[in-house]
């Protein structure tokens, strides 16, 4: 049963949500992070994705507070991202309560320190961030174009032992369009064995139901519950039957 990470984005201390990955087009939401991080904790969730777009701007981690914060309040699992490019960046996060990091523009630009961070924590701990614009892969806060095949990114980390990788349609990211399912089937296909997290344009439980059907191991949403379209209570078959089989 796929597993569901919901997101919280932190920008100036602020929840957000971005317009289709563009860290300058936001969306605030008038919430507290901890709050939030509650809600989701008492309604069964036990996974977080917290983004830090400050640390994704500035290169370096930048809100390890708030994850400090969150995770001594909540046994929440959380997976932390955004400016993750150095040793003492990832250090820090796990330090300050993050269970898994995900990294995307180190994996792309410095192939030998993301893999390093492989062998140092684990594969299980360490997940490969590939996100992609038309099959394209972006890195440095979704502004690079690196002209790298989102394949075959996915593929040359896979063979180096790589199982965790979490990608997001990057021109559907907070547009409520819907998943790119033919990019996901394709994954599934091509790499049967792999954890994959899908990320962007989730818009509805069906969505969520189509990407179970596809073998998909989780699926991160934001938008979607922020704007009321996916409810917590909507979400209890899947948290419960997912939990037991973790």
């Amino acid at each position: 049963m796929i597993k569901i990470v919901p997101s919280i984005a932190i920008l100036g201390g602020k929840v957000v949500r971005t317009i289709k990955g563009d860290i300058d087009q936001v969306q605030v939401y008038d919430t507290n992070p901890l709050d939030l991080a509650l809600e989701f904790e008492n309604n069964g969730i036990k996974h977080l994705h917290l983004v830090d777009l400050d640390g994704a701007k500035a290169r370096q981690i930048v809100n390890y507070n708030i994850l400090e914060m969150l995770a001594s309040y909540t046994q929440l699992e959380i997976d932390y991202t955004g400016g993750i490019t150095r040793d003492d960046d990832i250090r820090t996060a796990f330090e300050c309560g993050a269970k898994h990091v995900t990294a995307a523009t180190v994996a792309v630009h410095e192939r030998e320190k993301f893999l390093s961070w492989v062998i140092t924590y684990g594969g299980n701990k360490v997940i490969l961030a590939a996100d992609a614009l038309d099959g394209v892969v972006l890195t440095k806060g979704w502004r690079k174009n690196t002209g790298i095949d989102l394949v075959e990114h996915i593929k040359s980390y896979h063979e180096r032992g790589v199982r965790f990788v979490k990608t997001t349609e990057i021109g559907r990211n907070g547009t409520l369009e819907g998943p790119n399912f033919d990019t996901y089937k394709k994954l599934r296909t091509e790499f049967p064995e792999l954890q994959i997290l899908a990320s962007g344009g989730i818009r509805s439980i069906e969505d969520i139901e189509q990407l179970d059907a596809l073998g998909v191991a989780g699926v991160i949403i934001g938008k979607s519950y922020y704007d009321g379209q996916i409810k917590l209570k909507d979400l209890q078959k899947f948290i419960g039957v997912a939990e037991q089989e973790a």
